[in-house]
């Protein structure tokens, strides 16, 4: 009964749901010719129209016709339509009367479209085009001209585009590949060519395989969105060496955001068991005897007490005011990850690679340091187009030693070398983040036994990237540390990271070496908003390390002191006995488990580019974030009414 209400008697069923199929596909190319009529002097037959005939006839040898009135309702068309197109151009400035429909750009063309059932299939693509502003609509993004910048053509993403374009041969991909890959990526740590490999394996029919430029076009292209989505925008910090996720900066949980407490709160649940209370002038009778007792320096014995002990950080309120909110504190803990790409050879030089693949020079210097020799500092022209050294013998005996230094050795042999160094040496000091590879080289003429031969033979890489995330885990931005973790470094990142967001720093930052970074940020800037907003303390692990003598790391930096002083970040929890013991509140260790689960993307990261590099570390803090994000949802951590009007009022 339904066919004949639709359909001839004639037509098969298969027939029959196909032209259904068809029809639903060419909804937005109706709604894009309708739309056209309504402008003044617009032919009945526009081209969007023979472009449907064209369509129906190529798929079916039906008349031109097939789509006329009868099939459906123009009202069911519409709806759907509107849904499914964009009919008028985005980009033209609203004027009197009608915006500014869309034409066709061309003749429809037919590409390659590897579906969601995994099946390469052969598609119409439709280009609309604004006759005013010259865009140029793709499924998947707009393409125009921007007039700012010189006429340049500008894209803009479509971030809920059904298709994506991974090759400009016309080969597209339905966006629930690009969710696959984005699974592998995050269970089986997958990576491009991985991927590729596996997507060739499974597509039915095997007639085209998917390559490892395709695969990498297909990340960038939903994980462009993605990051569009996440951020609200495309944010230009994606292609920098730093990163915030503004998103973090609101976030709040019971795992890394606490209502304020006081000394009195302490009491009242059990510390005035432990008999040392704390008072600022029993911290500085500590500091003044273990200064006296270990060192023999009186001026820094004066500056330290008289300076920066009475000042940084100001002593706790001691009681709730009646009838006040309590507030809130937020713990974030940061920390160093040893990945990093390529940059130049040039030890004063972090500028990245010309080329990545075997380089070792950045564009400012591949000019004048690619032709002479790589022994510093040498100076004389390489003895042929292409080597590495001049002609003297020493140069070129030390250069051949270097690169076969590594020939015979398996990753497995470097390792029990490593750890036989490691035994040697007896570097087993608590709190060592690696250990380096050591080769007896033979010495090199001019130079000492125990100097170290300045080179160029191959690039540096960057030192480290810098993480910071609140104490549940959720990451707020990271950075990078090009020739070593220096404070100044360290500071610059957690100054950019909060640049935008002074208001939402955190009450504590952990870190492995805090105490150092609060003396520099007092040395260079007595002034500066860390030192009234944030307290520095050193994370657990690392704390156990620290010198006792260290006046300001005992006292300012402690991560959980018994005297009282910190009462935010110590708990007293009673167990299954009776016993009452002080626990720390917050997890001092996330940066510490983020960084073991970037372990798994570490051999990726290394031989990306810097753009590249970049671009993933974005991912990574996205996919992480939301991994997290879920845990805490799960677990019921969120924060509710209850706690706001607490700490904040009503």
């Amino acid at each position: 009964m339904f066919l004949e209400m639709y359909f001839p008697s004639t037509v098969s069923f298969q027939t029959a749901l196909a032209a259904l199929c068809t029809l639903l596909s060419i909804y937005p190319l109706l709604a894009l010719h309708r739309n056209q009529l309504r402008e003044p002097r617009q032919p009945q037959h526009t081209a969007w129209k023979r472009g449907i005939a064209q369509v129906i006839t190529d798929s079916f040898g039906m008349v031109s016709n097939f789509a006329e009135d009868g099939w459906m309702s123009q009202e069911e068309v519409q709806d759907c339509a509107d849904s499914l197109a964009r009919n008028d151009c985005i980009l033209c400035p609203v004027t009197i009367g009608h915006p500014k429909s869309l034409r066709r750009r061309e003749k429809f063309l037919e590409v390659s479209l590897l579906n969601q059932s995994l099946k390469w299939v052969t598609a119409t693509l439709a280009v609309a085009h604004c006759k005013s502003c010259g865009a140029d609509y793709y499924p998947d993004r707009i393409v125009f001209s921007h007039l700012e910048r010189n006429g340049t053509r500008q894209q803009r993403l479509v971030y809920d585009a059904q298709y994506l374009r991974i090759s400009k041969h016309g080969i597209w991909v339905h966006r629930h590949i690009a969710i696959l890959q984005e699974r592998a990526i995050i269970r089986f740590h997958s990576g491009w060519s991985s991927f590729a490999e596996w997507l060739s394996d499974s597509i039915k029919g095997g007639r085209k395989a998917i390559t490892y430029r395709q695969s990498k076009r297909l990340y960038i292209e939903h994980f462009s969105r993605r990051l569009l989505i996440f951020h609200e925008k495309l944010p230009e910090i994606a292609l920098s060496r730093w990163g915030s996720i503004p998103s973090s900066m609101h976030h709040g949980c019971t795992d890394c955001t606490h209502l304020k407490r006081f000394p009195a709160d302490l009491v009242e649940e059990g510390f005035d068991t432990i008999p040392m209370k704390f008072t600022v002038t029993a911290r500085h009778t500590i500091a003044k005897t273990i200064l006296t007792n270990y060192l023999d320096s009186q001026p820094y014995l004066e500056q330290c007490c008289s300076i920066l002990l009475p000042q940084w950080p100001p002593p706790n309120v001691d009681v709730l005011e009646p009838g006040g909110p309590r507030g809130y504190v937020r713990l974030a803990v940061m920390d160093g990850k040893s990945i990093g790409h390529r940059i130049c050879a040039i030890d004063e030089c972090t500028a990245p690679l010309v080329n990545f693949k075997n380089g070792r020079f950045c564009k400012d210097h591949i000019v004048h340091y690619s032709s002479i020799c790589g022994i510093i500092p040498c100076g004389q022209p390489v003895h042929t187009p292409g080597a590495l050294t001049c002609d003297n013998p020493s140069h070129k005996s030390w250069y051949q030693a270097y690169s076969q230094r590594f020939k015979r050795l398996t990753f497995p042999g470097v390792q029990r070398v490593m750890r036989k160094q490691k035994d040697t040496n007896g570097n087993s000091s608590i709190g060592q983040r690696s250990h380096t590879f050591q080769v007896d080289l033979p010495p090199l003429e001019g130079n000492g036994p125990d100097e170290r031969v300045v080179h160029t033979f191959r690039a540096q890489t960057v030192y480290c990237i810098q993480t910071v995330q609140w104490s549940c885990g959720i990451p707020i931005g990271w950075g990078k540390c090009y020739r070593s973790e220096s404070l100044p470094q360290v500071l610059s990142i957690i100054d950019h990271i909060w640049e935008q967001y002074p208001s939402f720093r955190p009450g504590f930052l952990a870190y492995d070496d805090a105490c150092d970074l609060l003396r520099h940020i007092v040395t260079q800037d007595s002034q500066s908003p860390w030192l009234t907003s944030t307290k520095f303390i050193v994370d657990t692990w690392h704390y156990i390390g620290h010198r006792a003598t260290d006046v300001l790391c005992r006292l300012w930096c402690n991560p959980a002191p018994t005297d009282g002083s910190q009462p935010d970040l110590v708990r007293i929890l009673e167990d299954g006995n009776g016993v009452k013991h002080t626990t720390r509140a917050f997890n001092l260790e996330t940066a510490e488990q983020l960084n073991a689960w970037l372990n798994g993307y570490e051999a990726q990261l290394r031989q990306m580019t810097d753009v590249m590099f970049d671009f993933h570390c974005h991912v990574l803090m996205m996919l992480y974030t939301e991994i997290t994000t879920k845990r805490i949802e799960k677990k019921g951590k969120e924060l509710d009414d209850d706690f706001w009007e607490e700490a904040i009022g009503s």
